[in-house]
């Protein structure tokens, strides 16, 4: 055990001890805001009546699904929109993963070699706009006079290139407002009259954003956006036309819906004939093991029992048939898999807080205490340590796992390759005779 998680053991300890001891409230800080405890008869008391009003609230919101709709929902996609509105104070310093996988799967783009391009595209979760930052940091194609007058795309193309992928227009669209504006020139300015230190605060965190997002004159000239704020999980139907779009991308978003295959559907109605739906996600069944076995083992011992920490992810294996499913043709699936390393449990839990991939189950529990952190986080250190050893400071580090799953679909089109029909074979497997070649002695 390193001496910051000594520390920090040692200080939660001694407040552990005057929990019971005092009469009058005190704050503990927790994973949620401040929670006060009284004496132990009063804490009994308040735990079961939070308990009560907690499972009244889950069976509510089951009667209230299977009355609505048939799909089992997983997630609180109005917990999860806050938990990522309060993540634009942190963008610059905690989304090392999201620019990542953007500007791998932008890599991948970049690969698929069509003679118009993509003139516009839709990015579903969009965020703060990683995927369009690594759009516009290079020329796409070389757009002639044919292309002028795309749908959606203005005129005037000729000599004019677009972005990485040929993506000239950009729609970005994402359930937290303050997200998908984060950054904005407007953003930046509705602060500028101020003189209060507050404003002033609030105001430098606002220059903060604009610089992280800050693009050439260049870069802006190669992809316009439209950015747009909207939650499908909630809305069921993308608010678009059918067949609008030449490109649909998703990053590092679709692990928090609740109804793939339908939006798989969507997609598949607003994409034109011949076009490409490209993603990332977070997946697999190994991603973020070991915090899930550590909480879990953790919160067993001190609570007795367990909850959801680490929230269900879809499989590598259902992926290329939700795709099929969805009606996409040629489709391409894989994985990546990704370590991470980082000095205790307690540090890889704030940055997910931070990153807004903290817990979002509806039948998670209300309240995690303490002590249950402080076991999850010994546990993690024993059994996942970095197999590398050490940090260069010298203190000791655990791992973390994270799958990401990469995938490509295509709306049919009869300029696709297309199987030959049953029976159209004129030889059979078996009389293919493969003659083994012995090398000269």
């Amino acid at each position: 055990m390193n001496s910051i998680l000594r520390r920090t053991v040692a200080t939660s300890t001694s407040r552990i001890k005057g929990w019971r001891r005092r009469t009058t409230p005190t704050p503990i800080p927790t994973s949620t805001p401040w929670r006060w405890r009284w004496n132990e008869q009063r804490h009994h008391q308040d735990h079961g009546n939070l308990a009560t009003q907690y499972a009244s609230r889950l069976s509510s919101t089951s009667t209230s699904t299977s009355t609505s709709t048939s799909t089992t929902k997983a997630f609180n996609r109005r917990i999860k929109t806050i938990q990522k509105s309060n993540t634009t104070h942190h963008i610059p310093s905690y989304s090392y993963v999201q620019q990542e996988i953007a500007s791998r799967l932008i890599d991948r783009l970049d690969d698929i070699v069509r003679d118009e391009g993509f003139p516009l595209a839709l990015d579903v979760g969009s965020g703060c706009g990683f995927l369009l930052k690594e759009i516009c940091k290079d020329d796409g194609y070389e757009y002639d006079n044919e292309y002028d007058g795309v749908d959606g795309v203005d005129g005037d193309t000729d000599g004019k290139s677009g972005g990485i992928g040929g993506v000239r227009k950009l729609v970005m669209m994402d359930s937290s407002e303050k997200v998908l504006h984060y950054g904005s020139d407007s953003d930046c300015n509705s602060n500028s009259n101020s003189d209060s230190d507050s404003d002033d605060t609030i105001s430098n965190t606002n220059n903060e954003a604009y610089e992280f997002m800050k693009m050439t004159d260049e870069e802006k000239a190669r992809c316009s956006t439209y950015k747009l704020h909207a939650d499908y999980d909630n809305n069921k139907k993308l608010p678009f036309p059918d067949g609008t779009f030449d490109l649909v991308l998703s990053s590092t978003s679709m692990h928090w819906i609740n109804d793939l295959p339908s939006l798989m559907s969507e997609i598949h109605r607003v994409l034109k004939p011949d076009g490409c739906f490209l993603f990332a996600m977070v997946g697999g069944g190994s991603t973020l093991g070991e915090l899930s076995t550590s909480l879990s083992l953790g919160e067993l011992e001190r609570e007795g029992g367990m909850s959801p920490h680490v929230g269900p992810f879809v499989d590598f294996s259902d992926v290329g048939s939700l795709l099929s499913s969805a009606g996409f043709n040629l489709t391409t699936v894989d994985v990546d898999t990704v370590k991470l390393a980082y000095p205790n449990a307690m540090v890889l839990m704030e940055h997910l807080q931070r990153m807004g991939e903290n817990n979002a189950c509806l039948n998670r529990r209300p309240f995690v205490s303490v002590d249950t952190f402080l076991a999850a986080s010994c546990v993690y250190d024993t059994m996942f340590p970095l197999i590398d050893g050490e940090d260069d400071d010298g203190s000791g580090s655990v791992e973390a796992t994270v799958q990401i799953i990469y995938g490509i679909g295509w709306v049919p089109h009869d300029s696709q390759p297309k199987p030959k029909e049953r029976g159209s074979a004129k030889h059979k497997v078996g009389d293919v005779v493969v003659d083994e070649t012995k090398s000269e002695k």
